[in-house]
């Protein structure tokens, strides 16, 4: 859609998807900032309410996004190749699997794989806490919530429109994937509203990661050189931190997120490697076992638990705000390895998709859930305490009961901080796509602007109502994706179809 103004400025936007996508951030935005004393329990009642009603919705979903996903793998229609039948893989899997980790995990693993099994730990959904079954539930849940089930997510949708874009010739956006549902229809007014949802999710996606990697980087700085833990200092390391994510913006695919990827996970491996050597590593290694066969032994029940015979809301507050975060990222996530995956096959694909970030997550979780219960339950060394008192810094709690902590600590900050940098980068690229219609390539200028964005809603819900206020934008984006998503199935099903009839 040509527009003579947008054109003298230099821009290449879908007006309507650019246009209505950013009418609904800023309305949100300043709603928020005009009400900041009441947004913390609007948002907290918000959250409750959709957990409640619609929480069997997000279950069922996300078993049937898994389900696809594997299907397809023992499918004819895996040996179909994303580009055509002679098209080459663009990076190598060094480069492909780090990038494929950085998108889909980053900030949230770092945050979460230290203070969320010491919670369910302490906090089980059933039983008594503080105890031995305890400790095996947490890690159980853990593997739960950050394995097969969210990469089953991003395999379908970056699946769909890596096939729609590289086979079919269709722009790289979500509408792209409803073309053999709605035809030329994806061009009109339910492709935009489509390509609006998605571009909405997205960034409210990622401003939850955004959110925990600020208050995690503060923890971090607090811990090491006592700078105080407050909104303001938040607000400061956002602008920072989006600043740099704008220079790896400017730099490009290849010089920027490719390089910054690997820096990453070069991080988080030694990181990982140090607290392994210097941790209780023969209980690590027995764990890791462990922990692999009770989520197998376990998945399908855990995966259609619905708290159904137990008045509790435990769920509501891990599962469903999981489900949909996962849900709310797969715009982003699903368009980023979309982008990244020509020349693959839909075998080779979903496999690689599912299996090695879920392998590489088991691993870090196990090093650092672990480790952490281990220094409780055995060492007495107190992380209950740090995970109540500021969820934030229990990562730098458990480093300062190994050696070297102070390096360490500092690792773990630069850690964060690249993957918030490298989060923001790649969801900007992502969501320019999608409001420049689908050209893979739109000006450097839309992908700062998109990164500045970013940083403003996230200072802003933080702003409004700190953690709560992130998830429930995750949680009501998710909702409204999740429909979506399920037809997004049905519409990738007929199109291979026709691809192998073709």
């Amino acid at each position: 859609m040509k527009n003579k103004f947008i054109d003298k400025l230099g821009l290449n936007i879908h007006p309507t998807v650019f246009g209505l996508s950013l009418l609904i951030i800023i309305s949100f935005v300043t709603f928020t900032l005009l009400n900041l004393q009441q947004m913390s329990q609007i948002f907290q009642t918000i959250q409750s309410t959709i957990a409640h009603h619609a929480g069997w919705f997000y279950i069922l979903s996300v078993n049937i996004f898994l389900g696809f996903s594997i299907y397809l793998i023992f499918s004819r229609y895996g040996k179909i190749r994303i580009g055509g039948m002679n098209e080459k893989p663009e990076f190598t899997y060094w480069g492909w699997f780090s990038m494929l980790f950085s998108a889909g995990m980053g900030i949230g693993l770092v945050f979460y794989s230290v203070a969320e099994p010491i919670f369910h730990y302490i906090s089980p959904p059933y039983g008594a806490g503080s105890s031995i079954e305890s400790a095996k539930m947490a890690m159980q849940f853990t593997f739960f919530h950050w394995g097969f089930h969210a990469w089953g997510i991003y395999a379908i949708v970056a699946l769909a429109l890596a096939f729609f874009s590289f086979n079919r010739g269709l722009p790289l956006t979500i509408r792209s994937a409803f073309y053999p549902l709605l035809g030329e229809k994806i061009y009109g007014p339910i492709g935009n509203a489509i390509d609006i949802t998605a571009a909405v999710a997205t960034l409210f996606g990622l401003t939850t990661s955004l959110g925990l990697g600020v208050k995690q980087i503060n923890a971090g700085l607090h811990h090491l050189f006592g700078i105080a833990e407050s909104t303001n200092i938040q607000i400061m390391l956002i602008a920072s931190i989006t600043l740099l994510a704008t220079i790896s913006v400017v730099l490009g695919l290849k010089k920027g997120i490719k390089r910054l990827s690997e820096l990453n996970m070069g991080i988080a491996l030694v990181l990982m490697i140090f607290v392994f050597v210097c941790g209780p590593t023969i209980y690590l290694l027995n764990s890791f076992l462990q922990n692999i066969g009770m989520y197998t032994s376990q998945l399908i029940e855990l995966s259609f638990w619905t708290e159904a015979y137990e008045s509790s809301n435990w769920q509501k507050s891990w599962t469903i705000f999981y489900w949909a975060w996962w849900i709310s990222w797969s715009p982003f996530v699903g368009m980023f390895i979309a982008r990244i995956s020509k020349g693959r096959t839909i075998r080779e694909f979903i496999l690689s998709v599912l299996l090695v970030p879920t392998l590489l997550t088991f691993i870090w979780l196990t090093v650092f859930g672990n480790t952490a219960l281990y220094q409780e339950m055995v060492l007495g060394h107190g992380i209950v305490n740090a995970v109540n008192e500021n969820v934030a810094v229990a990562l730098f709690v458990l480093l300062q009961n190994l050696p070297l902590s102070f390096f360490t600590s500092l690792l773990g900050v630069l850690l964060v901080i690249t993957f918030f940098v490298s989060s923001s980068d790649s969801a900007s690229l992502v969501i320019d796509i999608i409001t420049a219609g689908g050209n893979t390539n739109p000006p450097t200028i839309q992908r700062i602007f998109w990164a500045i964005t970013e940083g403003l809603v996230a200072i802003v819900l933080l702003l409004g109502g700190g953690l709560i206020a992130l998830q429930t934008a995750s949680i009501i984006t998710g909702l409204f994706f999740a429909v979506i998503l399920l037809f997004m199935c049905f519409s990738l099903l007929k199109g291979l179809r026709e691809e192998l009839v073709k």
